[in-house]
């Protein structure tokens, strides 16, 4: 405990208690929400124990390992970058966010509508499933969003001393944290062995992962961290990529309905990270324009990529 109290900010963790006290359904739900994947990740475990690992969860834990490994390759420039032109990280992370949304739209959405078509036997029936998934994402990520720090509020002025390590510290947590729902999207993708739903969606999340990489490593450097400790440290994030991706195969390894809910409930949480996180921090410099045209290039890119390989 003693560890605990010198790693949280009093504030931050006065701010949570207040905050399960006002609400305590967002609470109540978070909460069941995290138990429910701590059971289907045990199942997932289990499973590669027992010797009976599918070939569809061999499939998603490779994805997670590859977007795992992308996350440490892209905080590597750390070790001889003392800063990067912002002008250039919004528009990276631009493109990185317009590709996020295509593969939720191509790589999860419109394959959940016609999983689930298939299974209802009606198209209504199929979108219901779908949204209903988003909104359990959506759900899941709105409480997470309550006990964790914004990213894009912790690069800036944190005080002094231990206070300033402290909201460091919550920043990289965050961005680990947030790396789960995009892992689970590749345990969903790769949940029916389906190398046409779960490749594009494992490199576009790659590929964003890179950037978020090198944001972490960067930030750490900041505070005075030394290199090799900063990129090891924000290669460390990337470990809840296969984490994710165990998560997501036990989602879909029970009833039949949850595949298609599945992958909408990924959609939903990479929608949201996308649109609470990813495009604030590319419009808070005054660089609107380059990262917008850098969302709608990594849209199209992805789009390509997509039916490409479908």
């Amino acid at each position: 405990m003693e560890f605990v109290d010198r790693l949280i900010a009093p504030a931050q963790r006065a701010a949570w208690q207040d905050h399960a006290r006002k609400h305590p359904l967002t609470t109540a739900g978070l909460f069941v929400a995290l138990v429910a994947m701590l059971v289907m990740l045990a199942s997932s475990v289990w499973q590669v124990v027992a010797g009976e690992a599918s070939v569809a969860l061999r499939l998603a834990m490779g994805g997670g390992l590859v977007a795992a490994l992308a996350t440490a390759l892209g905080a590597l420039p750390a070790f001889a970058l003392n800063g990067i032109n912002q002008r250039l990280e919004d528009s990276m992370l631009g493109l990185a966010a317009g590709m996020m949304l295509a593969a939720s739209s191509f790589s999860l959405i419109i394959p959940g509508l016609e999983a689930g078509e298939a299974l209802t036997g009606t198209t209504a029936l199929a979108a219901l499933v779908v949204v209903a998934g988003m909104a359990l994402g959506v759900l899941l990520m709105l409480g997470l969003d309550q006990f964790t720090p914004h990213a894009h509020m912790q690069t800036g002025p944190c005080g002094a001393g231990n206070e300033r390590i402290s909201r460091l510290w919550l920043f990289v947590f965050a961005i680990a944290l947030h790396n789960l729902p995009e892992g689970m999207a590749i345990g969903v993708a790769f949940s029916q062995a389906d190398m046409s739903v779960g490749v594009p969606l494992t490199t576009a999340i790659a590929l964003q992962d890179m950037p978020e990489g090198l944001a972490v490593a960067m930030a750490l450097r900041a505070i005075g961290i030394r290199p090799l400790g900063a990129v090891a440290l924000a290669a460390a994030t990337g470990l809840m990529e296969p984490l994710g991706a165990l998560l997501g195969v036990g989602l879909s390894a029970g009833l039949a309905l949850a595949y298609p809910a599945g992958l909408g409930l990924a959609a939903g949480a990479m929608i949201f990270v996308v649109s609470h996180e990813v495009i604030p921090e590319t419009h808070r410099n005054g660089h609107q324009t380059p990262a917008t045209l850098g969302l709608m290039a990594g849209f199209a890119l992805m789009m390509v990529l997509d039916t490409t390989l479908g």
